[in-house]
């Protein structure tokens, strides 16, 4: 056989065993140049299928919106080339605007300079985003194939050609025109919200609460999902500030990896930085992030992106194949994607996981487990043992006044057992934030203030009990105003303090977490005998009198 033939029987011979499978996952790269499926027919010669598009002159740089459609297909797949020479390679590159039905794909050296499917799932529209390069040619066209049915299709379906109204100017250097392109990353628009149902199996995810439904409003919501050599990211949470996300290697704000999406001009910014201490973050100026994805709509900002596992060029970028502690926290952003402290407490995890090993499915809190146990301490203390105390002392000092524990009388001995045991679990939570924290906080508020009077009156309280004076001495009357209206004082302030801290109570009382539940059954079990003890101490008491 010729050497032609013989070229011709391998080509045809390919063709055959492609056309097994064809392209249904949309990766067809071996088709940049042709165009052509090896779908083992002819293509159709009237297309049925058009492309439009919303301008017909550019300017490097400039965004043209690209749109295809026409009667149901399975397949598709867009370029741009020079109109003057259309068996030239692809040019400039594409963005996304609904990634579920199309994907990006790199001809040649350009990256993103095709868009095809993602599956065969029927579909009559598709749009996308084209981004001129900064040597793009006077003239440009839009080429398509489209698959209707395996072996219905049409090849390089001319589409409209939009042209530059002029050459560059002299004074714009064609180079900095390029480096102004390449530097930003392409930006596409999500057509609807994420959901979770690959958590779990396919990607891992945080959901808060727990479980929730990333489409709710109330649902903040964070998956990473390993693609070969990156990770694809999703986040999304109720609001229209700012969202962020930082890989940490201890529980403690500094020294991370954050990515934020910023609300800015009814739109999203997304970009990579390094948080310094509880300093505002520090904005990366190199491009780390592909394929950037966002929505704003339905009280949700949305925004997906894609990262390397390992970025050796980018300083501060953490490599994705380490075990770290996950943040997430949204506030507001003003003007111009000036971003503000957080409102509350970041969602932290309760350990350290790798988001590219197994994929699991979990929640989070926004109080650490230091913050939770200075909550429940605090409740213990001021809502059961105190309680439980003032009970005892006003109404079985006449009941237990003839039985006697240590020496002394039965209801003083339990009285100040329980009182010196909210002492103790008071200073034990007044501790707590401090070692958290590392010092005070300038951001609390007044809780820090009423928390420190707390403090100062309990210990006040148990040193003036000390100097009691005997029942028929001469200031015992003054002792006793004192003692009473100290305790009231602190009574009243703790619970302006508890108040603040019900939220941590509740979330260590209801978190969902495996982690979590030893210690939530512990707070439970102190909490309910607590006040059945209380319970049984009041009735008791109301039957004596």
């Amino acid at each position: 056989m010729e050497l032609p033939g013989l070229a011709f029987a391998l080509w045809m011979l390919i063709c055959f065993y492609a056309s097994v499978g064809g392209y249904p996952n949309g990766k067809v790269r071996e088709a940049c140049t042709s165009m052509i499926p090896c779908h083992g027919t002819s293509p159709q010669l009237s297309p049925e299928h058009t492309i439009t598009v919303n301008g017909t002159e550019f300017k490097p740089g400039d965004s043209i919106e690209v749109h295809l459609s026409g009667p149901v297909f399975e397949g598709f797949f867009i370029q741009a080339r020079d109109a003057e020479h259309l068996e030239s390679p692809a040019l400039g590159s594409f963005m996304l605007s609904d990634r579920r039905v199309s994907q990006l794909l790199t001809c040649g050296r350009t990256k993103n300079s095709a868009v095809s499917h993602t599956s065969k799932a029927k579909k009559k529209h598709i749009k996308v985003y084209w981004i001129a390069p900064g040597d793009a040619p006077k003239r440009v066209q839009f080429l398509a194939t489209v698959v209707k049915k395996y072996k219905t299709f049409w090849v390089k379906i001319p589409g409209p050609i939009v042209s530059q109204p002029s050459a560059l100017s002299p004074t714009t250097p064609l180079h900095a025109i390029s480096e102004a392109v390449s530097t930003s990353h392409p930006v596409s628009y999500l057509s609807k919200p994420f959901n979770a149902s690959g958590c779990g199996r396919t990607k891992f995810c945080i959901r808060n609460p727990s479980n929730c439904d990333p489409e709710s409003a109330s649902c903040f919501f964070l998956s990473f999902q390993q693609e070969r050599s990156s990770v694809f990211i999703e986040m999304s949470g109720p609001g229209e500030g700012y969202l962020a996300f930082a890989l940490s290697h201890d529980q403690w704000m500094g020294d991370d990896d954050a990515y934020l999406c910023v609300g800015e001009d009814h739109g999203i910014h997304t970009i990579a930085a390094y948080l310094k201490g509880r300093s505002p973050p520090v904005l990366d100026s190199e491009d780390a992030l592909e394929d950037v994805s966002w929505r704003l709509a339905d009280g949700l900002l949305q925004c997906s992106f894609r990262r390397s596992i390992c970025l050796p060029a980018h300083k501060g970028r953490f490599n994705l194949d380490a075990s770290y502690y996950i943040f997430l926290a949204d506030g507001e952003a003003s003007e111009g994607g000036v971003i503000h402290k957080h409102h509350h407490q970041p969602l932290i995890t309760n350990e350290m996981y790798n988001v590219t090993g197994k994929p699991q499915d979990i929640g989070g809190s926004r109080s650490p487990r230091l913050i939770k146990a200075h909550g429940a301490l605090m409740f213990i203390a001021w809502i059961t043992t105190v309680s439980i105390g003032v009970i005892v002392a006003r109404f079985f000092k006449p009941v237990w006044s003839h039985s006697f524990l240590f020496g002394k009388e039965m209801w003083f001995q339990v009285h100040r057992m329980l009182m010196l045991t909210t002492v103790m679990l008071t200073s034990i939570s007044f501790v707590l934030p401090f070692i958290y924290r590392g010092g005070w906080s300038q951001q609390a508020g007044f809780h820090p203030y009423l928390g420190c009077t707390v403090m100062a009156l309990a210990i006040f309280q148990s040193l003036m009990a000390g100097f009691r004076p005997s029942r028929h001495a001469a200031r015992r009357q003054l002792f006793n105003w004192f003692h009473w209206s100290t305790g009231t004082a602190a009574r009243i302030l703790a619970v302006e303090v508890i108040e603040y801290d019900r939220v941590q109570i509740l979330q260590s009382l209801t978190s969902a977490e495996a982690e979590g539940r030893l210690f939530k059954q512990i707070v439970l079990t102190i909490y309910v005998c607590g006040n059945i003890v209380f319970l049984i101490a009041f009735l008791a008491a109301i039957n004596q009198i």
